[in-house]
């Protein structure tokens, strides 16, 4: 009876002690945790314009005010406020986006008066059974913490993901929405994931939570140089882009376009009626973007442009996002026009 008590005593203790660990962990970080309030404007069943409003989380990564979240929060926002732990809010605009890897950076318009910058980990070292914890604004409540551990780590490489290799971690701690754009931290605080997706038959969290890697982060929108450009587009494959009457293999048919985004700018147009084609969604009626530079967006098109920007190897003919002025030939009523996409840095 005695061993049976001294033991169960000792689990208390570590459970106690570890709880508290956690508790201060969070201390430590939260500050460096944001929620992300966004407005659109999205296509209703009546094929009109409306607006939307959104919510999602990021983290703090640098003193020039960049903030790590995920794409699709914060691709289709024509406006974008940071909120963070004091309350302060901050005007922010998109720096860099990755649709394929659900990664984006954004940058604050200014400085807030109180702010803790979040330090990147290596995702590279992150095992299977290493506990986490993820901070968000799970249906709008800011700053919740949920804890859990890595379950898995997952490759993807789909066409409509541009060919990329994406890096998930698989995770049983808690991510709904709201949740998307927020950080994964390992137990060191540091940002190891962003919060990106569920699967999920419910609607809600079944334990089935992905965030894309830091080391991935890292590669498409810190380091690299993928620019932002206001377009949500769907990359056509031979068979879509045949359907669709596409001079060549392959194409981005453009779903949509921010207002005031350097695709806004260049006259590049949206479109304006759904479909399903081949068991996918979409929105036809806008311009299909064929080539940039005189590079074909073909399906080998796609990944020869990818892996050659992985590589670092971009050269004129291939440098879709990566340089300030870009030659667009353009599928719209027919006929192939040319546009230029600039950018302003």
């Amino acid at each position: 009876m005695k061993k049976i008590i001294f033991f169960l005593c000792l689990n208390f203790c570590v459970f106690t002690i570890h709880s508290q660990y956690i508790s201060e962990l969070y201390k430590s970080v939260n500050s460096s945790v944001v929620t992300i309030l966004t407005e659109s404007k999205v296509l209703n069943g009546s094929f009109q314009m409306t607006a939307s409003e959104g919510i999602g989380s990021g983290v703090l990564i640098s003193e020039e005010g960049e903030i790590l979240t995920a794409a699709h929060v914060v691709n289709d926002a024509e406006k974008i406020t940071v909120k963070f732990l004091n309350g302060e809010e901050v005007m922010a605009k998109v720096i860099r986006s990755a649709n394929m890897a659900d990664l984006a950076l954004i940058r604050l318009s200014w400085m807030p008066n109180e702010y803790t910058v979040a330090k990147l980990g290596n995702s590279e070292t992150v095992s299977i059974g290493d506990q986490i914890i993820i901070i968000g604004a799970p249906y709008g409540l800011e700053h919740s913490l949920s804890v859990g551990y890595i379950s898995g780590k997952k490759n993807q490489k789909t066409r409509t993901s541009g060919f990329i290799i994406n890096e998930f971690f698989q995770t049983d701690a808690s991510i709904n929405q709201g949740n998307s754009g927020g950080p994964m931290f390992n137990l060191k605080g540091e940002v190891i994931g962003i919060s990106s997706y569920i699967i999920t038959e419910s609607g809600g969290f079944q334990g089935l939570g992905f965030a894309a890697t830091s080391n991935l982060a890292k590669k498409v929108v810190i380091n690299g140089n993928r620019r932002w450009t206001g377009i949500s587009g769907y990359v056509l494959d031979e068979k879509t882009a045949w359907l669709l009457n596409v001079p060549i293999n392959g194409g981005l048919l453009v779903e949509s376009v921010v207002n005031l985004s350097p695709a806004y700018f260049s006259g590049i147009k949206g479109g304006f009626e759904k479909a399903i084609i081949n068991g996918n969604e979409m929105i036809l009626g806008g311009d299909i973007i064929i080539s940039v530079n005189d590079f074909p967006l073909t399906n080998e098109g796609f990944e020869q442009l990818n892996e050659l920007a992985s590589q670092q190897k971009m050269d004129n003919s291939a440098s879709f996002l990566y340089q300030k002025s870009n030659k667009l030939e353009v599928l719209r009523g027919g006929s192939i026009v040319e546009i230029m996409l600039d950018f302003k840095d």
